[in-house]
């Protein structure tokens, strides 16, 4: 499998598509804003003018766009992924998006004779540079295999969980375990400047012990630089959030801290936040001193 169609250029896109034609791969792009493709076409990835033109051809597409109404186009829409893509290939989204969307896309593919995989990533920009991305995918496991060489361009962890949204429902238990941490690091750092400990001192020294954790060594420096530069949008965690939040209430599943961290989201998101890093969640609690 060397040809690949790459679909949206975006914060963690342009470096996914770099570290792919690192391994080898001939990589197609497409994003609906051509500029930020630019730095990839300039490296040597193919520019294509739509969707339909990036499909045709390859042995797998990838996808990694904003919203759930955002893959309903891409695989959907007219001029479409499910139309355009030959027989046999591998079918790839990388977007968080619902489960239910993810086994919609299984079941189309599948009808024409095309693989689909589910496969969130977690990592953020960070993870997308470096080829560290944790992958968790969902489908059939024979095209788990036959992608494992485009996975490894891109991640480390790389596990296959189990049938047609079973990646997404992973990323789902990613979330929700990240909104407590993260919130957790805003409160330590809260509580330390109101009574008056110097809060990085306390980061080095509590960053070594049992409250160790990837959103304490990383966006705890963040927010006391006040750095809100986005790894990862506050707008697309609060959507993983209610995805998250919509699967637990369908399935009867009280979960307060994930509804408590979201609210604090969206108080964010009214302050203009939307754009910043999950890290500028500490304003939140800034308004507290």
């Amino acid at each position: 499998m060397k040809k690949i169609g790459f679909i949206s250029i975006g914060v963690m896109g342009a470096s996914m598509v770099r570290n792919l034609m690192k391994s080898g791969f001939e990589v197609s792009v497409y994003s609906r804003t051509k500029s930020k493709a630019e730095g990839v076409v300039s490296e040597g990835a193919v520019w294509c003018d739509s969707v339909r033109e990036c499909a045709r051809g390859k042995d797998a597409v990838i996808t990694i766009v904003g919203y759930p109404k955002d893959v309903e186009e891409v695989y959907f829409g007219e001029g479409g992924i499910i139309e355009n893509v030959p027989a046999g290939s591998v079918i790839i989204d990388m977007t968080t998006t619902s489960p239910s969307l993810s086994q919609r896309i299984f079941e189309a593919a599948k009808s024409r004779g095309v693989f689909a995989l589910d496969a969130p990533v977690s990592g953020g920009d960070t993870g997308a540079k470096n080829g560290t991305l944790a992958i968790m995918v969902g489908g059939e496991r024979e095209a788990f295999d036959r992608c494992a060489d485009i996975f490894a361009a891109m991640g480390k962890n790389i596990v296959y969980e189990g049938g047609a949204g079973m990646g997404q429902h992973c990323k789902m238990a990613n979330q929700i375990a990240l909104s407590g941490a993260l919130a957790s690091v805003c409160e330590a750092i809260t509580y330390a400047r109101a009574v008056g400990l110097d809060a990085k001192t306390m980061l080095d020294t509590i960053g070594s012990g049992a409250a160790a954790s990837w959103q304490l060594s990383n966006n705890g420096y963040k927010m006391l630089d006040s750095d809100y530069a986005p790894g990862f949008y506050v707008s697309h965690f609060i959507k993983d959030m209610k995805i998250a939040a919509g699967e637990s209430a369908e399935r009867s599943i009280s979960l307060p801290i994930l509804g408590d961290v979201l609210n604090m989201f969206e108080e964010l998101d009214s302050l203009g936040g939307a754009s910043d890093g999950t890290q500028a969640l500490i304003k939140v609690y800034e308004k507290q001193l």
